[in-house]
């Protein structure tokens, strides 16, 4: 008999609106501009928001801007 893994990358659990702006280290109010403007990815579900925590750190990843060497 298989085990089946309930907590793999297609299951993991989403964030919250306040999970991701702790995440971030800004406001819950920041988040929700963000998502007005569409400048962070995330799933809407009725009035529901919720954030893939792989797809957040994959966006940081993509806006890093590294410091210029003189």
């Amino acid at each position: 008999m298989t085990t089946v893994d309930h907590h793999n990358a297609d299951t993991r659990p989403l964030m919250t609106i306040a999970e991701v702006a702790e995440h971030l280290g800004v406001n819950v109010r920041h988040v929700r501009r963000l998502v007005q403007e569409r400048r962070i990815p995330y799933f809407k579900w009725g009035r529901l928001l919720r954030f893939d925590t792989a797809e957040i750190n994959r966006w940081l990843a993509h806006h890093h801007v590294d410091p210029r060497s003189r």
